[in-house]
Formats: C-alpha cells, sequence, structure tokens
C-alpha cells in the first residue's frame, strides 16, 4: 500500500478532515490549486488502492480514509527499517537519535517514552 506523492498530499488532507467533499479538499491546497480533474483522478486511485472509500450524497461523494494515518505510517516505518537498517528497530533508533540532531529535551522525551513501554513490558 504506497501512495504517491501527490496522493499522500491528498491523504494528509483527508486525514485532518476526516471526512470531506471533493470542493473541501480543493479548499485545502495552498495556491495554485490543482484541477478539480486531477483531485478526482487521484482520489479514484486511492479508493482503487482501498486506502479511500466514499458515500453518496446527492450527485456529490463524501470521501473518507479508510487506514488511519498512525496505520499508515507504521507500515513504511516498517518498510525503512526492513530496508535499510537490516531489519534491526535498534539500528534504526541509533541511527534516528544520533543523526537527527535532537534537543536535550526532545532526547528526554524519548527517553520517558522508552521508560514506559519497558515497563509495560514487564512481567
Amino acid at each position: 500500500m504506497k501512495l504517491s506523492a501527490a496522493e499522500e498530499v491528498l491523504m494528509h488532507y483527508l486525514w485532518r478532515r476526516e471526512r470531506a467533499f471533493m470542493k473541501d479538499l480543493l479548499e485545502a491546497y495552498p495556491a495554485p490549486k490543482p484541477a478539480p480533474t486531477t483531485v478526482a483522478t487521484l482520489l479514484k486511485r486511492m479508493s482503487t488502492k482501498g486506502l479511500v472509500g466514499y458515500r453518496e450524497v446527492g450527485s456529490s461523494r463524501e470521501y473518507y480514509p479508510l487506514i488511519a494515518q498512525q496505520a499508515y505510517c507504521a507500515t513504511h516505518v516498517e518498510g525503512l527499517i526492513k530496508n535499510f537498517f537490516n531489519n534491526s528497530k535498534a539500528q534504526f533508533a541509533s541511527f534516528f537519535t544520533s543523526q537527527a540532531n535532537l534537543t536535550t529535551q526532545e532526547l528526554e522525551a524519548l527517553q520517558q517514552i522508552i521508560q514506559a513501554q519497558l515497563e509495560q513490558k514487564k512481567p
């Protein structure tokens, strides 16, 4: 389940709104806005991929995501870990924490997240 760059942009607008008509999605774009036919084509492709659903409302369609943003992101992070970090989450975490130029506050927040996860894993 891979979205093109243009589909990802549109999907982000749909995730933010949760449900939207074509006019709502077009309004979400900054200028210069894409043509309505372009957005319609993207929505059709995303629907075919099983990522977007819709319901008929009169002569319009109300679109909604069929996959949560977190689930989509998790799939891509897993692929990144598999393809670039020898399927090692520890290697990914090491790379991320050393290369992302995190502030002390951000590292401390990550440390708290890790500590909370460790506490949950204890028998």
